[in-house]
């Protein structure tokens, strides 16, 4: 899990002027996801990544997708729980996460690669 929230808050430097909007990320990927998540320990991503790794081994041998490597298919199934957009609001200029709260990119394969995000902000200036 890497937490991008700096990185994609400094990308939208138009939200300072927004009263009130909405910040909407799509990962363009389809074996790595994203999620709003714990910004401060890193032993949740960690924890995170042995319950995904549980809930889809890459040694099953119920997978038939498996020409890009044994990593594929189960990076596909983590993907679709975890979603591949979030949505963070924004009120008077900054986004509202909980204290907590962070952006992070999850990375479902082994050698995943540069990944590419889509940013949409939408609002009222005020």
């Amino acid at each position: 899990m890497h937490l991008i929230t700096r990185e994609v808050l400094g990308a939208v430097p138009e939200a300072e002027s927004l009263a009130v909007g909405l910040l909407h990320i799509q990962i363009l990927h389809t074996s790595a996801g994203l999620t709003l998540n714990e910004n401060a320990s890193r032993d949740v991503g960690d924890d995170l990544e042995a319950w995904l790794n549980r809930i889809a081994p890459e040694d099953a041998d119920y997978w038939t997708h498996t020409l890009e490597g044994a990593d594929d298919m189960p990076a596909h199934a983590k993907a679709a729980l975890l979603g591949a957009s979030v949505t963070v609001p924004i009120a008077e200029g900054r986004a509202v996460l909980g204290t907590w709260q962070g952006i992070h990119l999850c990375e479902l394969r082994n050698n995943g690669g540069p990944r590419r995000l889509s940013l949409t902000l939408s609002g009222e200036e005020g």
